[in-house]
């Protein structure tokens, strides 16, 4: 019983990554550190938050595996987080990358943690526009997220800038979510 239920779980995944084009760069794929520790995600959130690193960018696979290791490297040592804040990351190269993973709760978004499926795009997003690629990989990440189940299919997307203080996540950035269909202009649950 045990092997068909791991085998329909392995074939759901693999599904959903042939169905919306992903393929996710692995943590030890990208060279990261192991998690100090982990608290469990729920599945069927109502939110997922767009940010960006405003850090530096990153154009193929070896600069935005040097990228997540400077980001978790910061969270980590400097800020003293278990982990890499986001759940995933989306570099220039247009390929996703783990930070937390599925089913982890981030550090993205004070309040907005446990309710929320953390979203980044690797760069400063103040200074350009994110590429065609970069805006795919986002858009069948939360696809697939919603296939999964980690996200409801009627989620409500906001840019950190909505849930925070911040001007994250940039202004071109910014200028791009607000065209998809699940951003929403306002939270009406900002006193929760």
């Amino acid at each position: 019983m045990v092997s068909k239920t791991l085998f329909g779980l392995l074939a759901v995944l693999f599904c959903a990554q042939a169905v919306f084009g992903i393929t996710i760069i692995s943590k030890a794929e990208w060279g990261g550190a192991p998690a100090t520790s982990k608290t469990t995600l729920s599945n069927g959130l109502q939110y997922a938050v767009i940010h960006h690193t405003e850090g530096a960018a990153c154009s193929d696979k070896a600069s935005c595996s040097q990228q997540m290791r400077n980001v978790q490297h910061y969270h980590q040592k400097t800020l003293g987080w278990p982990d890499i804040g986001y759940n995933f990351l989306i570099g220039g190269d247009g390929n996703i990358y783990e930070g937390r993973g599925w089913n982890v709760v981030g550090a993205h978004a004070s309040n907005w943690n446990s309710k929320s499926l953390g979203i980044s795009f690797i760069g400063n997003y103040h200074n350009y526009k994110p590429s065609a690629a970069q805006i795919n990989a986002a858009k069948n990440l939360l696809a697939a997220a919603v296939s999964r189940g980690q996200i409801v299919s009627g989620y409500v997307l906001y840019g950190h800038r909505q849930v925070g203080s911040t001007d994250c996540p940039g202004a071109h950035l910014w200028n791009e979510i607000k065209t998809w269909a699940h951003w929403k202009a306002c939270r009406l649950d900002f006193l929760n």
